[in-house]
């Protein structure tokens, strides 16, 4: 079997347990049924790209691709389109926003040109801002590092990073005031200002705002967990503590990593 029957024999799968005798589960699902479970696959990708795991990665493309495939099939059913509509639709974006390596005699050097991808989409779907397009339904962190690249593309950012930092300090006395008001809704707006200058410092420094984020969880939760053992290890529960003797439980823990 040649790749490309492997590709369709997944289909031919797919189809089957759509069809009558087919699997009740895969034959109740719609388009929006299926997305918090294209979401979590999106995410395991994510995950064995982070933990640099090869053979996760293998298992786990292939789990989105078959809601990829799934998706494409619920539309196929319906008459809208197929996978394979969607896979010239690609084919023929990438060519038209590549002159450059696929029409070799174009003098078209608008591919060259700053924010031109960002150009195009826009052009292509008929946008009235380059910031269109970026789904509301991603997480905070990394819509706000989408759009801040969106605005960069056609070169709404700062040089260098000190006027980030300052913007940064500047947001961060503004949380400050807001809290000395006693106002909540402009705590939590200046609080967002915050994150959205943290974010655009991380970006600077080609640090991805979201991963950041998650390591910075994760140590958290190791020092925790020390913490829980520790007083565990005394006889006590970490409920029956107070907040002096975990932090310098914590703050050990923190010394010795540092070691």
């Amino acid at each position: 079997m040649n790749k490309a029957d492997s590709f369709l024999r997944l289909m031919d799968i797919l189809k089957k347990l759509r069809a009558p005798g087919g699997c009740e589960w895969d034959q109740e699902q719609t388009h929006s049924s299926l997305i918090p479970y294209l979401t979590e696959e999106t995410y395991e990708v994510i995950e064995a790209i982070e933990n640099n795991d090869s053979n996760s990665l293998k298992e786990e493309l292939g789990d989105l691709l078959l809601h990829v495939l799934f998706q494409a099939e619920l539309s196929s059913e319906k008459k809208e389109f197929d996978i394979f509509d969607s896979i010239d639709s690609i084919n023929n974006k990438l060519i038209s926003r590549h002159p450059h390596v696929f029409n070799k005699d174009s003098n078209d050097q608008s591919w060259n040109q700053k924010g031109s991808w960002e150009k195009s989409k826009k052009k292509e779907k008929n946008r009235d801002s380059v910031l269109e397009g970026v789904p509301k339904s991603l997480p905070g962190l990394l819509r706000s590092r989408r759009i801040q690249e969106k605005a960069s593309s056609v070169g709404f950012d700062w040089k260098d990073s000190k006027p980030i930092i300052a913007k940064v300090e500047e947001e961060f006395s503004e949380v400050k005031d807001a809290i000395s008001k006693k106002d909540s809704k402009e705590i939590e707006m200046e609080i967002g200002d915050l994150l959205f200058a943290v974010v655009n410092l991380s970006r600077f420094y080609n640090i991805d705002p979201e991963s950041a984020l998650k390591k910075s969880t994760d140590k958290f939760i190791r020092r925790f967990n020390q913490i829980e053992q520790k007083i565990t290890e005394s006889g006590k529960k970490i409920e029956d503590s107070d907040l002096e003797t975990m932090d310098k439980i914590w703050n050990e823990i923190k010394l010795n990593e540092n070691l």
